[in-house]
């Protein structure tokens, strides 16, 4: 036996914490994320909107039109990573290895705990039982072989499910006269492709894979391989400094066309950029811009920077792109920092061993903020640790937007 791993995958996660907090909501079509009438999608949604053909990623819009009778609610994040964290420290009790996927799935390497699939299944249990008693939400788990197995099964008998997979074998029995799109890395855009050629199940894929090799590429080798139920990918902890790049956008709920506000705006964005980019200890080489117009016509626009190492090196290298854009009604807006490093790798700078010959950032970001709070009048220097959050973000900036006065 090469490797045990089990997936965790907690069951419509952000609805069923609000259904935990709030028992009125049980049994009742409950949809996370925009407010009807407002611009956004669905974030997740409980079993019951379900049945109505809600689901995650959804226009807010159809998902209103499918399910009008529905419980719409924001989402609340600080509550959901509160929970998050309490789950990872339960799962992680059992592995080895554990890779964190998102806040409410992991995958654990519990091979050498658990020694054999009696093991491994005694502690896919337990982690369902803790979850529920400690936590008081339900997960599906799914034992397996393999990375890819794991997932599967743990989807297999959703919600609150359990199921194993020991074997290539036995993966290949399961999916083998299903539709490719069982394969999870076969999104619509592959499964479309394949569906073209007449390739529609995964017996298809196994019969005709030089020519989804042909078809796909790179991609198309993987999923002949699998499809084999090959994977002898291991569980990799993640890691801060794995991420390509560090960023944070919103969406309006209605066009902006005054840039001098998207200006103001894209402060508020390098700052909860620079945040997010010190706890993890990591700052970036370049910066891009990125807008969405009206139209949904997105572009990007980037460039690469010696050390971006404050909220005010992204803020005026995202104003200088903003300026070279045409001026269209920007549905969103955001920025980001790629290339990145850790603190430990950067060299000091001139200012930084001169302090008192520039103007330090800190007294520049003060201004800026004392600007937008006359502007505004929001105490934004008093509260800022509270912008970094995405709920009190996205209300700051909705409200900005509506009490917005044009300097010309």
């Amino acid at each position: 036996m090469n490797q045990i791993i089990i997936h965790v995958d907690m069951d419509a996660f952000f609805a069923s914490v609000e259904i935990r907090d709030n028992p009125a909501l049980k049994g009742k079509p409950l949809i996370i994320g925009a407010l009807p009438g407002e611009r956004g999608v669905v974030a997740t949604c409980s079993y019951e909107a379900r049945k109505y053909g809600v689901h995650s990623a959804m226009n807010i819009k159809e998902a209103f039109r499918l399910c009008p009778h529905g419980i719409f609610m924001h989402p609340n994040f600080d509550k959901y990573k509160e929970t998050s964290h309490r789950l990872h420290e339960i799962w992680n009790t059992y592995a080895t290895a554990s890779q964190t996927i998102a806040l409410d799935e992991a995958y654990l390497d519990v091979t050498e705990r658990a020694v054999t699939w009696e093991g491994a299944r005694e502690i896919g249990h337990l982690i369902k039982r803790r979850t529920l008693e400690e936590v008081g939400l339900t997960c599906s788990v799914g034992v397996a072989y393999s990375k890819t197995a794991a997932k599967m099964a743990s989807e297999e008998k959703k919600p609150d499910g359990y199921f194993e997979i020991t074997t290539p074998e036995d993966f290949v029995r399961l999916i083998i006269d299903r539709d490719v799109s069982v394969l999870y890395t076969v999104g619509d855009a592959t499964a479309g492709k394949l569906h073209a050629a007449g390739i529609h199940t995964v017996r298809d894929i196994r019969e005709r894979s030089a020519e989804v090799v042909r078809l796909l590429g790179k991609v198309g080798n993987w999923i002949t391989q699998v499809a084999q139920g090959i994977d002898e990918r291991k569980v990799v902890p993640y890691r801060p400094e794995d991420a390509k790049s560090i960023g944070r956008e919103v969406t309006f709920q209605q066009d902006v066309i005054d840039y001098d506000l998207l200006k103001d705006i894209l402060l508020l964005l390098s700052l909860c950029v620079e945040h997010r980019a010190k706890r993890v200890g990591l700052r970036g080489r370049g910066v891009t811009l990125k807008i969405t117009y009206g139209n949904m016509k997105s572009i990007s626009r980037s460039r690469g920077m010696t050390d971006t190492r404050s909220a005010i090196d992204i803020y005026h290298e995202a104003l200088r792109m903003l300026e070279r854009v045409t001026h269209h009604p920007v549905r969103l807006i955001g920025v980001s920092i790629y290339n990145l490093t850790g603190d430990k790798s950067r060299q000091l700078y001139l200012e930084e061993l001169f302090e008192n010959a520039f103007p330090s950032r800190e007294q520049e970001t003060q201004r800026l903020l004392v600007g937008l709070q006359e502007r505004y009048h929001l105490d934004f220097a008093g509260h800022l640790t509270q912008i970094y959050h995405s709920d009190t973000l996205h209300r700051t900036v909705e409200y900005m937007r509506r009490h917005f006065v044009p300097q010309h």
